[in-house]
């Protein structure tokens, strides 16, 4: 059965940013990250940088990023396939 990973701040971002999302601003330990598509839509996602992001954080910025990004693409840079 597939396990969440332990990932870190720094390793959404990379994850993210591999799908086009750039930082657009930061509050505290909160950065939102926005991707611009073709034809102007604006998309928004929020992640904390924590040097380990709690499991049901981790879960929720995976909805969060289902909302863009298709399950397929996204699954194994959060989950293992054990």
């Amino acid at each position: 059965m597939p396990r969440l990973r332990t990932l870190s701040g720094q390793d959404l971002l990379r994850i993210f940013a591999d799908f086009g999302f750039e930082p657009a601003s930061q509050r505290g330990s909160h950065v939102k990250l926005r991707r611009v598509l073709p034809g102007g839509v604006r998309q928004t996602l929020t992640i904390v940088l924590h040097d380990e992001v709690d499991k049901g954080t981790l879960r929720a910025m995976f909805r969060q990023a289902l909302r863009y990004i298709p399950e397929s693409e996204l699954r194994p840079h959060f989950y293992t396939e054990d």
